[in-house]
């Protein structure tokens, strides 16, 4: 396999050797996709493949550090970008790379495109971000979950019951309201997002409705990924099994509170 990264490898990484497929699901805190990555995870599964889940903020090594830098609201710019390069790159070599090595798909809750976006509506240059987080691997696919930014505003307090100062960019001073600034934020990353489908290959769905409808589009493009499907047995008889979205969204936040306890969102 050729040389899968964006830029300069880290010390050491080898990409010759990755057997497995790195699939990716993005958009912004709202739309839909950590309850999308647990469904992926249980359709992969069931169809026999061995899946390893990631997202941001889960490296051992600066994970909590991250949570205490960003509590004092008196975080920089430049400083909150390379934490979560740091976070990344740690989780980089030493979960996505083995598990890629060993075959294993690895499902990614958010990727450098977040980090990117948020560092450029922050002030930072595209190339820099580009440069930044250069070392990162190129996924075989990027979902980009799309949603308005009233629905995220919706979901967001439906919930965690009240908005996050740093997903509505209150560091930026854009406005004293918050609710103002949420959505003046959104509008920055949403330009960033535009520029990065097209760079980077997005597969964009609508993430406006329901999550039946929006992971079956995500089936259809994760599917070739893997070969011919089989076709589906029909449905048992029998009684009423638990939606496999309800059952999905109870692992997830299960999940979530698990790895962060009470953390905001990522």
């Amino acid at each position: 396999m050729t040389d899968r990264t964006y830029g300069t490898r880290l010390p050491g990484m080898t990409t010759e050797t990755l057997a497995g497929k790195l699939i990716v699901v993005e958009g912004a805190d709202g739309s839909g996709r950590t309850t999308e990555v647990a469904l992926l995870k249980d359709f992969l599964e069931v169809e026999g493949h061995a899946v390893v889940d990631t997202g941001l903020r889960r490296s051992d090594l600066v994970s909590a550090e991250i949570d205490r830098a960003k509590q004092g609201h008196t975080l920089g710019a430049t400083t909150l970008a390379l934490l979560y390069a740091v976070d990344f790159a740690d989780q980089l070599e030493n979960k996505i790379i083995p598990a890629l090595t060993a075959g294993s798909t690895v499902l990614a809750d958010r990727y450098i495109y977040t980090l990117m976006a948020r560092a450029i509506a922050r002030g930072a240059s595209r190339e820099w971000a580009r440069v930044l987080y250069g070392f990162a691997l190129r996924p075989d696919l990027v979902v980009f979950l799309d949603a308005r930014p009233e629905i995220l505003l919706h979901r967001a307090i439906s919930k965690y019951g009240s908005l996050d100062y740093w997903e509505s960019g209150m560091d930026l001073s854009l406005s004293r309201d918050l609710f103002e600034s949420f959505f003046l934020y959104q509008d920055r990353l949403s330009r960033e997002f535009e520029w990065m489908a097209g760079e980077y290959s997005f597969h964009r769905v609508d993430a406006n409705r329901t999550p039946e409808q929006v992971h079956a589009d995500v089936l259809e493009r994760v599917r070739p990924l893997y070969g011919p499907v089989p076709a589906a047995d029909p449905p048992k008889s029998g009684g009423k099994a638990r939606s496999p979205v309800s059952a999905a969204r109870g692992r997830a936040a299960s999940g979530s509170r698990a790895r962060r306890g009470a953390r905001p969102p990522e």
